[in-house]
């Protein structure tokens, strides 16, 4: 296994020219894929909050929830760089509301870093988180968490927009962020931008002139439905396997076929199963008692006359 990244070795990428890779992960079973195929970074995205929960936003993910996925990427993939994404909300009321979500992404996520949306309106707050000692991956261009307030999922810096961009880009790094991903940036802009940039830049619809790359993990492999951005590429099909796999699991229960003696365990004989003593069920129950009603109808004179209640209320 490669060494495990850190902000150092992922700045000597970009400056030795080395593509950075990066994918989403949400629980122990993605992360540990993703690092048996020897991805540089996992990115525990808020985009858990549909992908995984089936919001149609990120904006409902919680601190809470972001921590309680980390923990189980990081396990996960204990050799891979793991960043963890601040929700909405955790960063917003003032730099020290920041550094104290940071705080506890850090202690009890155990990431190693951890990424805000913003740019220019979050300069102060990316300087107050790095200043307590937490690494920031910074995010621009088209941000979920705000999309609102761009009027939907559309294409950032066409344009006269560009300039914004590129003041957010610089802000960041200014800020101290170590890293900053960018999301559906025009190419051209986007690769002008890293260049300027010191620090690596990290693409999502930003084209291929970007110091790397970061998609959603069921997008990579076909776990998405029938979604499909321009950006994605879907490199297995794994949805179709899974929904084929348990329509066949479901045909042979339904045929009994599953489980087969291959899946079944031995070690009874018949014999074993003749020498089982049947427990006492209830009409054995009800046998006894009709037995000892009788034998005190031997013993004591008028004993069992009621007739008229007793069956009734031994067989109820």
């Amino acid at each position: 296994m490669a060494k495990k990244k850190n902000v150092l070795t992922l700045q000597e990428m970009k400056n030795n020219g080395e593509k950075i890779t990066m994918i989403t992960a949400y629980d122990y079973p993605m992360a540990s894929f993703a690092e048996q195929a020897g991805v540089d970074t996992i990115l525990v995205g808020d985009s858990l909050q549909m992908v995984v929960l089936g919001d149609d936003s990120t904006v409902g993910a919680t601190l809470d929830t972001m921590i309680h996925h980390t923990k189980a990427v990081v396990k996960g993939a204990p050799g891979t760089f793991v960043i963890g994404d601040m929700p909405f909300g955790s960063y917003h009321v003032s730099p020290e509301q920041a550094v104290a979500s940071a705080v506890r992404f850090m202690k009890e996520g155990r990431c190693d870093a951890v990424k805000m949306e913003g740019g220019v309106n979050m300069e102060d707050t990316i300087r107050a988180i790095t200043s307590a000692g937490i690494p920031v991956c910074a995010h621009i261009g088209l941000t979920p968490q705000t999309t609102a307030m761009l009027g939907g999922h559309k294409v950032q810096g066409r344009g006269e927009a560009a300039q914004k961009v590129l003041d957010d880009a610089l802000a960041v790094e200014r800020a101290g962020a170590f890293m900053v991903v960018f999301e559906c940036v025009p190419g051209v802009l986007a690769e002008h931008i890293s260049k300027i940039l010191t620090i690596p830049v990290i693409g999502i619809g930003a084209g291929a002139g970007t110091d790397g790359q970061v998609l959603v993990f069921h997008d990579v492999l076909g776990l998405s439905g029938d979604f499909k951005a321009k950006f994605v590429k879907k490199f297995r099909d794994l949805g179709t396997e899974a929904t084929e796999g348990i329509a066949d699991y479901i045909k042979e229960v339904k045929e009994g076929t599953f489980p087969a003696e291959e899946n079944t365990f031995g070690g009874v004989t018949e014999e074993d199963i003749s020498s089982l003593k049947e427990p006492i069920g209830l009409d054995d129950i009800k046998g006894g008692f009709r037995t000892i009603r009788d034998g005190l109808k031997n013993l004591v004179p008028g004993a069992g006359r009621d007739q008229n209640n007793s069956d009734e209320d031994h067989d109820k």
